[in-house]
């Protein structure tokens, strides 16, 4: 088995032992270790590979600049922008093959700055004493990291933390001995829904497009799901993108799983074309098991699952979110066609379903109209998103974009 070389990260001044005790353990598995102290007022108790200098350095500052600033939180945005930095630098020229960092709620603010630098695939592991607490926003939450609860583990070694320690070293070591790092031998298609039972488009295109010598990734978009989906449009990684379950946009604007206000904007940004069409445009969905944000407290809701409910938008809402889809293709570089099924969204707003309503249908179309950009190519369809007609046109406009060369043909 050949040996990884994991990134243990941390406060060297107060997580010493702690720190060490995780690189003792990647050793006897075999594995290798590169350290990184984080920390600003102590010394590590031996020099560390990459010294807190030089990562106050990588964040365009210096220790002593951070230790002026006479505030914490200054003081560790620092050491968070520098640490991101040196981790990809260190990725980028094949030093790392994996990342553990170690904190409470100071170590866990640079963690997630730290792994989110990090591109999808990369095993990300954070060790800290708030893992799942709801002081960690979604939109912050890097889309494939790992996380466990360091348990009684605030100060100083103990059998107890040691059980959460050893298994987080054992596990980055691990994943990136296993990990199938992504590649790129077929152009990769990234395309977004909300589950086969409320938009079932993929069911068809996804083989479709395989059979034209894609690949295709279908992202769930609940949040998390357009999280990575953004990332990767970020990166540059798609040929082009089937955006059709953008309802994290309404998310954002109402209070619901927010993938972060980016979201539906890094395709364009790269020029990477874009198919679009408004899945689930007239749900926001919320924490089933918590109350409804309170503006849509009395809403027409369908609970999915004892996770997840989704409450219906009024037609000024759905006139909204009309607004801000438009504004996010208006930024685009590259080719976009946003596809507009006039017979409806999604499976609970058919005719007879449960969620069915015309008149915000037909609000949202009318401002889809008024507000589309200039950019973009708005196809209408006399069909609902589900049906085989919305299918079909989406690849035919995929094919055209193919053949005029805007998107590269299939391997």
């Amino acid at each position: 088995m050949s040996d990884k070389t994991i990134l243990i990260a941390g406060t060297y001044d107060t997580k010493d032992d702690e720190l060490n005790y995780l690189a003792g353990v990647i050793a006897a598995q075999g594995g290798d270790v590169l350290s990184m102290d984080v920390s600003v007022l102590g010394d590590p108790s031996r020099p560390t590979d990459v010294s807190k200098h030089e990562v106050a350095e990588a964040g365009g500052s210096s220790i002593q600049a951070a230790i002026d600033s006479g505030d914490e939180n200054a003081a560790m945005q620092i050491m968070a922008a520098g640490a991101a930095t040196k981790a990809l630098e260190l990725y980028r020229a094949g030093r790392i093959h994996g990342v553990i960092v170690l904190g409470g709620t100071m170590g866990t603010d640079l963690a997630l700055d730290l792994c989110a630098a990090l591109p999808l695939g990369v095993p990300k592991y954070i060790v800290s004493t708030v893992s799942f607490s709801p002081l960690l926003p979604p939109e912050r939450i890097p889309a494939d990291v790992q996380m466990i609860l360091w348990a009684g583990g605030l100060y100083g070694l103990n059998s107890i933390c040691k059980a959460s320690l050893s298994q987080a070293a054992g596990a980055v070591l691990g994943a990136a001995r296993a990990v199938e790092v992504p590649h790129r031998d077929r152009p990769l298609i990234g395309m977004t829904s909300f589950g086969k039972t409320v938009l079932r488009y993929m069911v068809s295109l996804k083989p479709a497009l395989e059979a034209r010598g894609y690949e295709v990734a279908v992202f769930h978009a609940t949040g998390m799901g357009g999280r990575a989906f953004e990332s990767l449009a970020a990166e540059g990684a798609f040929a082009a993108v089937f955006d059709f379950a953008p309802q994290e946009v309404a998310n954002h604007l109402f209070g619901g799983l927010s993938a972060g206000a980016d979201r539906m904007t890094n395709a364009g940004r790269q020029g990477i074309p874009q198919l679009v069409a408004p899945g689930c445009y007239d749900l926001v969905d919320y924490v089933g098991w918590q109350a409804p944000p309170s503006a849509l407290a009395d809403r027409p809701s369908h609970a999915h699952n004892r996770l997840l409910t989704s409450a219906v938008l009024d037609a000024g809402e759905r006139r909204q979110v009309a607004r801000a889809i438009c504004g996010k293709l208006a930024g685009a570089q590259g080719p976009v066609t946003l596809m507009l099924p006039t017979g409806g969204c999604n499976e609970w707003d058919r005719p007879g379903a449960p969620l069915h309503d015309a008149d915000g249908l037909a609000a949202f179309c009318d401002e889809i109209r008024s507000a589309c950009p200039d950019n973009a190519q708005l196809i209408e369809l006399d069909a609902h998103i589900n049906d085989a007609a919305f299918s079909d046109r989406a690849l035919a406009v995929f094919d055209d974009w193919v053949a005029r060369g805007l998107v590269g043909k299939g391997a």
